[in-house]
């Protein structure tokens, strides 16, 4: 993200160029059957030294200088050439075709900031010659994840075992948001083992985020481990759904984010939580999920205790844009989230929303 203003250092462009590809001649001449002599052309990167005068043109490309004492591109599809000179045989567009000095940007012309590096802004920087720029220093990320359970992909399971994910989608998803992570792999169920890889990670990194472990069992370790590294924890719960348990405080300034362990709701809260304070640490200009209207395609049915985050599949019929959910809402199943285009927050207070309501959603993408 640009962290200060840059300003313009010339103009762009900084001479007089043709809009396409034709002839440069003096507007005087432009009328039907008048013939032009034809005394040089112009080319990109290369213009033509003499002057345009009445009854002369200069034949010239798209994005070359205008000839001195020209005020009009003629279309080529306007005249007829003949040897070394053309006919104008039509005139459909009294538009000059000039692109002026200075048409894209003029020099001291301001960039303002924050402004986020994408192509199109890093392609202006380009044309304005400047190589570097200041911009908003990345945290450096931490990523742990919780549990006996978890194996590495590629590593054969056991009875009860499953493959760990939740790290690997939240890289995926703050990758898309310009960011990188560190894995500092699976804590296991133990005081000891999660002591060490998040001791680790504090030491190392500015930001931490686990998944799993936050929850009330037996075997959920995270909460007694950051108690003993006396972290100034904020809260351990939210009432949303799914993404209940989740905590978050400070270790010496150090932000950490204990994300549930159920694939869905661990990314829920990273779009909820994470990916909003990750983007304001870069003065991102707008760190939350755009958010878009549609039509309820079928009635949706909540229990109204906590904010319900359900997993939208949008359709434009018609010209309006409609929303059902994608199936099942299970915080488990990864393949509900897989589907969706957007996410639906139904407020605790509402039980029931019917088909035809428009709401509110926010996109995923």
């Amino acid at each position: 993200i640009l962290a200060s203003k840059i300003y313009a250092n010339r103009d762009q462009p900084h001479f007089k160029s043709s809009a396409l590809d034709g002839y440069a001649i003096n507007a005087n001449d432009l009328q039907p059957g008048a013939e032009l002599k034809i005394i040089g052309q112009s080319v990109a990167g290369l213009g033509f030294d003499g002057k345009v005068s009445i009854g002369t043109a200069v034949r010239i490309f798209t994005g070359a200088p205008v000839p001195k004492g020209s005020d009009h591109i003629l279309i080529q599809e306007d005249c007829i050439k003949s040897n070394d000179k053309i006919i104008i045989n039509k005139v459909f567009d009294k538009n000059n075709f000039i692109r002026p000095k200075g048409g894209d940007f003029k020099v001291s012309d301001c960039i303002d900031a924050p402004l986020k590096l994408n192509a199109s802004l890093i392609s202006l920087l380009a044309a304005m010659n400047i190589a570097t720029v200041p911009v908003f220093r990345k945290p450096i990320i931490a990523l742990i994840a919780t549990g006996d359970e978890l194996k590495t992909i590629g590593e054969p399971l056991q009875f009860g075992e499953i493959w760990s994910s939740n790290t690997i989608s939240i890289q995926m998803e703050l990758r898309a948001l310009g960011f990188e992570a560190k894995d500092f792999g699976i804590a296991r169920d133990s005081l000891a083992s999660t002591k060490e890889i998040f001791g680790a990670a504090l030491a190392e990194c500015d930001v931490i985020i686990s998944t799993g472990g936050v929850s009330v069992g037996d075997f959920d370790f995270v909460k007694e481990a950051l108690s003993e590294f006396k972290l100034d924890m904020s809260f351990w719960k939210v009432a949303m759904k799914p993404g209940k348990p989740i905590a978050y405080g400070t270790f010496n300034g150090k932000p950490l984010f204990a994300l549930p362990g159920n694939p869905v709701s661990c990314l829920m809260s990273f779009h909820q939580f994470v990916r909003p304070f990750l983007l304001q640490t870069v003065k991102y200009p707008k760190p939350f999920l755009a958010k878009i209207q549609a039509k309820l395609i079928e009635p949706i049915t909540a229990k109204g205790s906590r904010l319900d985050f359900r997993r939208m599949i949008l359709e434009e019929r018609d010209g309006e844009l409609w929303t059902k959910e994608t199936g099942s809402q299970s915080s488990a199943w990864l393949t509900s989230l897989v589907k969706a285009d957007a996410l639906f927050p139904i407020p605790p207070e509402v039980l029931e929303v019917p088909a035809g309501s428009t709401v509110i959603l926010q996109l995923l993408s």
